[in-house]
């Protein structure tokens, strides 16, 4: 673990390798877990002025839940997070014609209809932040659906902060992911004089 401004980072975040890998994962971690996507307070008004754009994306069933409660939720933990669908999909996802798991809300952002990305902790994902009072734990999160994804950016040799590099800059800012890149270069330097 090593700190940079306020930020305790874990060593995975410049060790370990990963690069999604949608063919062969089909986008399952907008499917699976026990809950939403975790959201800031402040992501709330922007799902929802991204909802109209979205809509005709979105399953019927996803539709009536969003209808019914709304596009998050406060979880068994205490967090708000994205509202679910049958216990699994995030109301937010949608599937192309390869069967592969989509964000509507990165799908309409790509395509110029909102300027919400979408939430943080999904673009970040597989790194999973948590806030304390003075400062955030940065952890990298191993889950046996990105196994390919491990797999894939091993064998092109790209570790889990240069993967996630623009969402890295968005949270943190591009002065802190230059400090990031110097503890990483430092930290394989001594690994490769020992």
């Amino acid at each position: 673990m090593f700190q940079i401004e306020n930020a305790l980072v874990s060593l995975d975040v410049i060790e370990e390798h990963f690069i999604c890998d949608l063919s062969k994962c089909k986008g399952f971690c907008c499917v699976d877990g026990d809950s939403g996507a975790p959201l800031k307070k402040e992501e709330l008004p922007e799902l929802e002025r991204a909802l109209p754009h979205v809509w005709n994306d979105l399953s019927p069933e996803a539709q009536a839940v969003i209808n019914k409660q709304g596009v998050a939720y406060i979880d068994t933990d205490g967090e708000i997070v994205t509202s679910i669908v049958n216990g699994k999909d995030c109301v937010f996802t949608c599937y192309d014609k390869e069967g592969i798991c989509k964000c509507a809300i990165e799908k309409a952002y790509r395509n110029g209809k909102v300027s919400f990305y979408k939430p943080i902790s999904c673009h970040l994902y597989p790194i999973r932040i948590t806030d304390y009072d003075s400062f955030s734990a940065v952890n990298y999160h191993r889950w046996k659906i990105c196994k390919a994804a491990e797999v894939l950016g091993r064998k092109e040799n790209v570790p889990v902060y240069k993967f996630l590099k623009e969402p890295l800059i968005r949270r943190f800012g591009e002065n802190w992911y230059k400090q990031l890149e110097e503890v990483a270069n430092e930290w394989e330097k001594q690994k490769q004089s020992k």
